[in-house]
């Protein structure tokens, strides 16, 4: 069965480094036979704040505005402003979602930034019981593909920027993950604003060759939630606390047991 794929994108120019590897993405997963379709957000103007106007008619407590809260009941009820409820449809139809983007202050630009805040609303995305390895999106695939400004060696153990590792795991774990995605490993472009033309161009190719099988990829390792104990603050459990209690390292980037951090937990799988 062919795949349907969303690539929510985010740069303002078409002659970007972003835009061409989100145009050889969309070549190379067409020509495989999937569905490809592109959330430009800038084109679209999409809105970054989380606001009221999300809401179409009145909210339930004006006076104290919970957007959690209120997004959820209007979710429900079908009162959630076009855009959002677009974005949720895409989201929905397909079976790989690709954020292509620039690292802006070692994050998603705003406007993707919004895309999260707005598009992903308690019910929909995620709630108190569907969250994490039981999250409501664990049949669908997501990763980043994204620019830097720094070079690679800047952003390891011993660089300046620290390790990429940890500047992943907020939007890795704390947003894909906590939504139930199986994450692919990051596509990450080093500085291609600072070196020669010849080795972007090696970038994408490797870009491209990545996208050819990219649908087979396995995803990278979390912990699941049943490893915690609901009923003890969603700690880990003793058991598996001693089980990991004699490993050099620790579980993950955010789960280290006060252990060395697992070398690149959150850029390859099976690591």
């Amino acid at each position: 069965m062919a795949k349907k794929v969303l690539i929510v994108y985010a740069h303002q120019s078409s002659g970007s480094f972003n835009a061409a590897a989100k145009d050889a993405a969309v070549e190379v997963l067409t020509a495989q036979g999937c569905t490809v379709e592109v959330s430009d957000l800038y084109a679209m103007n999409f809105k970054a704040t989380a606001t009221t106007e999300d809401i179409t008619g009145q909210v339930k407590n004006a006076e104290h505005f919970r957007y959690a809260e209120e997004t959820k009941l209007a979710w429900e009820e079908g009162k959630l402003s076009a855009d959002i409820t677009e974005e949720q449809h895409k989201l929905t139809e397909a079976d790989l979602i690709i954020f292509q983007f620039p690292m802006y202050w070692f994050t998603v630009p705003a406007i993707m930034k919004g895309w999260f805040d707005r598009v992903l609303t308690l019910g929909f995305a995620y709630s108190q019981d569907k969250r994490y390895s039981l999250g409501i999106f664990k049949d669908k695939k997501a990763m980043l593909s994204f620019t830097t400004g720094s070079h690679e060696s800047m952003f390891s153990a011993n660089g300046i920027n620290g390790d990429m590792n940890v500047t992943l795991w907020p939007l890795q774990n704390g947003i894909l993950h906590y939504c139930g995605f199986k994450v692919l490993a990051p596509q990450i472009y080093w500085a291609p604003s600072h070196i020669p033309p010849e080795a972007c161009t090696t970038m994408l190719e490797a870009w491209r060759k990545r996208l050819q099988g990219l649908l087979e990829e396995e995803p990278l390792t979390f912990t699941p939630l049943d490893c915690f104990d609901g009923e003890k603050g969603f700690q880990l459990k003793p058991e598996v606390h001693e089980k990991h209690a004699s490993k050099e390292f620790g579980l993950t980037v955010g789960i280290h047991l006060g252990k060395p951090l697992p070398p690149n937990n959150q850029m390859k799988a099976g690591v």
